[in-house]
């Protein structure tokens, strides 16, 4: 019966340094992009929310796919950091490919929140995929 529970210290240690990743996600990404997601997002601004959701899925999937192919901690936390890394590198590549994007999420335009969110996403799933061993 306990050989069920053996796995249960790793389960506890991964997934404490994911939320935190997670944490440390927030608070880059919401420092690094110049729309103020948290008031947008509270506001009921829907490209906002569009956006980030894009940018959080973008991260959770290698976040996700280091967990379950990392061969330490000191492993999963080095590519949670590419992780966020990339999704930096993701709203970069989204405004440079639609100017004022940060004014246009501000001020709810879908098609921007979409972009946005859909470049973050877009990035995440090639980096999760590219963190094979």
């Amino acid at each position: 019966m306990l050989d069920y529970l053996a796995g249960i210290p790793a389960f506890l240690g991964y997934f404490a340094i994911g939320m935190l990743a997670y944490a440390a996600f927030f608070g880059v990404y919401t420092t690094m992009t110049p729309q103020k997601e948290v008031e947008l997002i509270r506001a009921g601004n829907l490209a906002a929310v569009t956006a980030f959701l894009g940018a959080l899925l973008g991260f959770s999937l290698p976040l996700a796919s280091a967990a379950a192919n990392s061969v330490s901690i000191i492993d999963y936390v080095i590519w949670a950091i590419i992780g966020i890394l990339a999704q930096i590198l993701a709203f970069f590549i989204a405004n440079f490919t639609m100017q004022r994007l940060h004014e246009k999420i501000s001020s709810g335009d879908m098609a921007a929140g979409l972009w946005g969110g859909g470049i973050a996403l877009a990035v995440g799933i090639l980096n999760a995929a590219c963190m094979t061993y």
